[in-house]
């Protein structure tokens, strides 16, 4: 492998228009809707920090899924349809490949023991636990398993704002 000049491709960092960039044929990665959407509120409340990487011809090297949701509402008009990118250009088309695979899997997963460090110091600081499943993406059951609350006091927390409810009836046939 050539030395390779690690400030090439933040020195290309441009805004393109969306449409002139095109997946590759072999990335590996899928997202849920709900990441999806989790993306997409991500960019919403931190802006876009990622550029999109691409080779020359605009083949997507890596952010297929930013490129996705950059193109539906709300981001497609509030980005004005342009995306960021980066230019990588390697002399070996599996260098392409290797790019999409190792920035993937160079993310890495979110371990159990300090997920739930973060969902108890949330707690902590007051957060409920609507805002912590909206925020981090997480159904209520997962942030009741990461939360280590008895299920009675995870309960009266989900409840706690809830005003009253309806009366229960006895719906007959006549």
């Amino acid at each position: 492998m050539a030395d390779v000049d690690l400030f090439a491709p933040l020195s290309s960092l441009r805004w393109v228009d969306r449409e002139l960039l095109k997946p590759n044929d072999y990335n590996p990665n899928k997202v849920s809707r709900d990441n999806l959407e989790l993306l997409t509120r991500s960019i919403e409340t931190n802006g876009w920090t990622l550029p999109i990487v691409v080779r020359p011809d605009y083949t997507i090297i890596d952010g297929f899924h930013r490129w996705t949701v950059s193109g539906q509402e709300p981001l497609h008009s509030k980005l004005g349809g342009k995306v960021p990118v980066v230019i990588v250009d390697h002399e070996d088309k599996a260098d392409d490949i290797y790019g999409t695979v190792t920035h993937n899997r160079a993310r890495g997963t979110h371990l159990l023991e300090p997920m739930k460090a973060i969902v108890k110091r949330l707690l902590d600081e007051g957060k409920s636990t609507k805002e912590i499943g909206k925020q981090l993406g997480m159904k209520p059951e997962e942030v009741f398993r990461l939360s280590d609350f008895s299920r009675e006091d995870f309960l009266a927390m989900m409840t706690k704002d809830v005003k009253g409810y309806s009366k229960a009836e006895l719906l007959t046939k006549l």
